[in-house]
């Protein structure tokens, strides 16, 4: 005899909303796509976090979820939305950039999470590189830098003033006649005057120089009395400073208490040095030179080391190149 419907209603359980849903069976799945969704909200707002994709139809879509966090177990569908109350369970650690690793055992073996050889860590992300600027090509070589320029250009003329480059420092050999040594750049030149007032100041010293023999020892200074002076200055300052000496923007000179050095020698050199660091100190070294009381000197013969006195500015064959008075000291 069939059932009467009344009997067959009471087996049923009538939610407040939505159909009459058995608790099995395939009306089950007639609520299923509700109850993911109401699971997936209920779960995050009590800190779970769990996150599904649904498909077509309100079934959780197939292919990879890009981060999931799981609670300890999940029933059903059915079972997290009636029962809404949080679950105490530990979650993997946040993703922040520099691995995951599992915070607790039961997060380990949670549906999904990632099983690790016990005591190993996921590897660390390497540290970002710090950005590199390229350098730049502005024509000058390490070599130049060191002498103080800061650009490849060669002005004609700057300001025509002479500025002192503040600082001093002590004669290395003291017990030796000491020579004061002033260094001063003409304003406007693109040069650094601390790097070429210490670079003077340590041709001076360098062992094969002028104080060799004993003779003389250099210490630097910015006061008014000192005893010799280094400029730097360029073409048209320097013919005016060697008048009546014939410089016509070429050469340098020494004379009335200078050292003066044609910025265009200093950046350039001369075809006659395949080195310009060499050159630098033949410069230096020959113009003071004129200051101590030495004249120009001939080169003694083909193949020769050419004297420091020599105007090896003009031509140093058939000599070979030299910056030093006592290139075999030291």
């Amino acid at each position: 005899m069939p059932e009467p419907r009344s009997a067959r209603r009471s087996a049923a359980v009538v939610p407040r909303h939505g159909r009459p849903v058995r608790r099995g069976g395939l009306a089950a799945l007639r609520f299923g796509p509700f109850a993911l969704v109401l699971a997936s909200v209920v779960g995050t707002g009590a800190g779970m976090g769990t996150a599904v994709a649904l498909g077509p139809g309100g079934l959780p879509a197939a292919g990879p979820v890009a981060a999931v966090r799981t609670s300890e177990t999940v029933e059903s569908p059915v079972s997290a939305a009636a029962d809404p109350r949080p679950t105490s369970s530990s979650s993997p650690d946040v993703v922040d950039g520099a691995g995951l690793s599992p915070s607790s055992d039961t997060a380990s073996t949670a549906p999904g999470a990632l099983r690790l050889p016990e005591g190993e860590d996921l590897p660390r992300l390497p540290a970002p590189l710090e950005p590199v600027t390229p350098p730049v090509d502005d024509g000058l070589m390490a070599s130049d830098r060191a002498a103080g320029l800061l650009s490849a250009e060669v002005p004609a003329s700057a300001t025509g003033t002479l500025v002192v480059v503040p600082g001093a420092s002590e004669a290395p050999v003291p017990e030796r006649p000491v020579q004061t040594v002033r260094v001063e750049v003409e304003e406007g030149l693109p040069v650094d005057g601390e790097v070429f007032a210490r670079t003077v100041l340590e041709i001076l010293n360098d062992p094969r120089g002028w104080g060799a023999d004993g003779s003389v020892s250099f210490a630097r200074t910015d006061a008014e009395d000192a005893d010799l002076r280094v400029a730097l200055a360029s073409p048209a300052l320097t013919d005016q400073m060697c008048a009546p000496l014939e410089t016509v923007g070429l050469y340098s000179c020494g004379a009335y208490g200078y050292a003066v050095l044609n910025f265009l020698r200093w950046s350039t050199a001369t075809e006659e040095f395949a080195d310009r660091t060499q050159y630098r100190e033949y410069l230096v070294n020959h113009e003071v030179g004129h200051l101590l009381g030495h004249g120009h000197e001939d080169c003694p013969g083909e193949g020769e080391v050419a004297p420091l006195m020599q105007q090896q500015t003009v031509v140093v064959a058939p000599c070979v190149p030299n910056g030093w008075p006592f290139p075999d000291a030291g």
